[in-house]
């Protein structure tokens, strides 16, 4: 899931159910105001006959109080997560309050934020959303109708191209009442749109209509939220702090009650893993995930560790795991023959790489959607192969009947079976070996730029660099700084980089962004690749008017093994779990596994035992044995320029 504001809304999700006060209503019966929506059945908390409270997994007791130190990483010049320009802060979400917000323990239910209630009535064609009188930007003013169309309007104009791509759908935007908005619809087939809208940010139209507030400039004015916290201070591209608004007006709602619990977050900017690792361990900050496999294993063999001021713990949630690998550009022409980029998977030597770098922690990606019910597994049958059925003579003829597999090794380094396999599509391709190089017709020989943000990751690539280059390729490997890598993704000029897709647990009109055509070359999109492929258009479709979770299975699960016939990319690795390092002051509440960690729902007990000076301890840790591993430094990034870009995404 993508966490909450980072810039784009929601995905699409299942069959549309909305729900109020423990009663399921079809789209018949939702002329009256619903307090909840949800697209999978009834809404957990609506559906109760104890009135909601406070979300399951969170501690409506928890004290308040207390400093939070963060790592951030590279630099940041922007405090505007919304446009295309700049490298956004971290948790400026922090500032924002959305019309509806999600709850992590349902694949994707919506309870009242800004918005008190939603009207959805029986022709689908409109959402009205009732807004809480008491709401207020945090200059006192209050949150209206007229700042929700406000904010609509200013995102399709000057905002992340994505938001043309999620709120196309919408004809028009209505002030019914200085608290009713309504948003029209273009047609009823997209059923996931009302709950994309329940996830709009509202921004206050006076503050940014102002000629000195330039929206798309992308500046480190502090801006005017209505969130839990307000920017405290920051240092340009250093360091920022958020300090938690007393005043903050829906501090007392059901969906925050027991959340946002720490006075002081602080969030210092680092630009190197390896620093920020041992400033982590030395106590300078006090929560980490832990992305890195070898460092997991060996770098927190550490004092505070044994003696418990620093605290491990391993996390599973119920998510599908991210889809990463090396992906290639398709606009570039090395990359159009399907052949050759099925050939290049060949170089990678997986089962090496969790031997020698991972400590056999990881699995191998074999799905865009890793880790769920919707990964496309054997040959399609049944609701699937009706999808795909009427697209046979598009798509490679294997797909119908052979499961899709990548190449296996058997971990001692020695891939030359795979390589000749390799060799022969690289031929089928055009390509030849003369002389050691493998050339095209026009005795072009075939070069690529893996292009980097962290030289760390050159211990993955260089395996891979050294196995193409036995095929006679010529692959460079070029590190750049944070900034320079996000405008050359932003502007498609690269040949391959290391991405990181995050998925929900109901996919929906997102999958457009990632590789539907209409995105495929419109700058600062995800469709990094360049996929145009008018059968993955299809099943995007089919996914985005899926009406039950049975036609919602079939249509993820077709898109999956069209997107994995496709060699867009060379699938990596992932884990089920996710590593957290935290200082023994912050405390969280047991529960279930969630869809995504709240971390949100944490708090601070102080516990003046602890020895705050750890740094003796880093010194008696291996600092030589520090890896990229799971999703590695590219794949980070990639996955923090959705965080910067889009809005929160169920899991």
């Amino acid at each position: 899931m993508i966490p909450k504001h980072a810039g784009l809304p929601s995905t699409p999700w299942l069959a549309l159910i909305l729900c109020l006060a423990g009663n399921s209503l079809a789209w018949a019966n939702t002329d009256k105001p619903l307090a909840a929506l949800s697209l999978h059945g009834d809404a957990k908390y609506s559906s109760r006959t104890q009135p909601f409270t406070h979300f399951d997994y969170t501690n409506p007791q928890a004290p308040k109080g207390g400093t939070l130190r963060m790592a951030g990483f590279g630099t940041f010049d922007s405090l505007n997560p919304y446009i295309n320009k700049g490298t956004s802060v971290s948790g400026i979400d922090l500032l924002y309050d959305t019309l509806m917000e999600q709850s992590k323990d349902e694949a994707f239910s919506l309870y009242p934020l800004i918005a008190e209630s939603a009207v959805l009535p029986e022709d689908r064609q409109s959402i009205t959303f009732n807004l809480n009188p008491q709401a207020r930007f945090h200059d006192g003013s209050p949150i209206t109708a007229e700042d929700a169309k406000y904010t609509f309007e200013l995102l399709m104009e000057k905002g992340h191209p994505q938001y043309r791509s999620y709120y196309g759908d919408v004809a028009e935007v209505k002030v019914l009442s200085p608290r009713q908005v309504q948003f029209i619809f273009k047609h009823r087939n997209n059923p996931e749109l009302p709950f994309i809208l329940a996830q709009l940010p509202i921004l206050p139209k006076h503050y940014w209509e102002k000629p000195e507030h330039d929206f798309a400039a992308g500046s480190l004015d502090i801006p005017l939220g209505s969130g839990p916290y307000k920017v405290k201070d920051l240092d340009s591209g250093r360091s920022i702090s958020f300090s938690r608004n007393e005043d903050y007006w829906a501090k007392d709602l059901p969906v925050n009650k027991g959340r946002y619990n720490i006075d002081l977050i602080r969030y210092d900017y680092y630009r190197d893993q390896n620093v920020a690792l041992q400033a982590m361990l030395a106590g300078d900050y006090d929560f980490r995930t832990e992305y890195m496999a070898k460092n997991w294993a060996t770098a927190y063999d550490v004092p505070a560790v044994k003696n418990g001021d620093l605290i491990l713990e391993t996390v599973k949630t119920r998510s599908p795991a991210p889809m990463q690998g090396f992906a290639y550009n398709l606009r570039k022409p090395q990359f159009q023959h399907r052949a050759v980029r099925r050939a290049l998977a060949y170089a990678m030597d997986f089962e090496w790489l969790n031997r020698n770098l991972f400590y056999n922690t990881y699995a191998r990606s074999k799905s865009y959607f890793n880790n769920s019910d919707m990964s496309a597994t054997g040959i399609p049958d049944g609701g699937e192969l009706e999808l795909l059925e009427p697209w046979r003579k598009q798509l490679p003829p294997k797909l119908f009947n052979t499961p899709y597999a990548l190449p296996v090794t058997d971990g001692s380094g020695n891939i030359r079976p795979q390589l000749s396999e390799a060799l022969k599509l690289l031929e089928s391709a055009g390509w030849t070996l003369n002389q050691g190089k493998l050339v095209n017709p026009k005795g072009e020989p075939l070069k690529i730029e893996l292009l980097l943000s962290q030289a760390s990751m050159e211990r993955v690539a260089l395996p891979f660099k050294k196995n193409l280059a036995l095929m006679g390729i010529e692959l460079n490997i070029r590190t750049l700084d944070i900034s320079q890598y996000i405008q050359r993704i932003r502007s498609f000029d690269f040949d391959m980089i290391v991405v990181g897709y995050p998925q929900s647990a109901s996919p929906g009109n997102e999958q457009a962004g990632y590789w539907g055509s209409l995105s495929a070359n419109v700058e600062g999109s995800h469709n990094y690749m360049g996929i145009e492929n008018p059968v993955v258009d299809a099943m995007i479709e089919k996914v985005t008017v899926a009406k039950t979770r049975e036609e919602l299975t079939n249509a993820v699960k077709a898109l999956d093994r069209v997107l994995l016939w496709g060699d867009y990319l060379i699938p990596q690795w992932y884990s089920p779990h996710e590593r957290l390092a935290y200082a023994k002051k912050l405390k969280h509440p047991k529960s279930e596994p969630l869809y995504s960690i709240d971390r949100h729902t944490w708090w601070i007990e102080e516990d003046t035992t602890i020895n705050k000076n750890r740094t003796s301890s880093t010194t008696e840790s291996n600092t030589g044995n520090h890896l990229i591993s799971i999703l590695g430094i590219g794949g980070l990034v990639i996955l923090a320029l959705f965080w910067l870009t889009r809005r929160r995404k169920p899991s």
